[in-house]
């Protein structure tokens, strides 16, 4: 369970960067932020009740949390965040 909330932990912190004033959604899948925010919100909902959704697409390349960031500025916070998605998202997938 320890990894799981690490997940969680991982997909706040998404959470938050896609919640900020400004960001642009144009490029993303996203029709706005309140639509982000709603889709990470259940994603999150979904792991805490012990689902593990299939999700990496939103951390994939050209993914729309990537697409959100790099128009955005916040690009290289993504990156970071992206490499420890990946990697708590592989260890749970694997569990599960």
């Amino acid at each position: 369970m320890k990894d799981l909330q690490k997940l969680i932990a991982i997909l706040n912190e998404a959470r938050i960067l896609i919640a900020r004033d400004g960001n642009d959604f144009l490029w993303s899948s996203w029709i706005d932020q309140e639509h982000a925010v709603s889709e990470i919100d259940s994603v999150i909902a979904s792991l805490e009740n012990g689902f593990v959704p299939e999700i990496g697409v939103l951390f994939a390349p050209t993914g729309p949390i990537q697409e959100v960031s790099l128009s955005s500025g916040w690009g290289d916070e993504f990156l970071e965040l992206a490499e420890r998605f990946d990697k708590e998202y592989t260890i749970v997938r694997n569990r599960s």
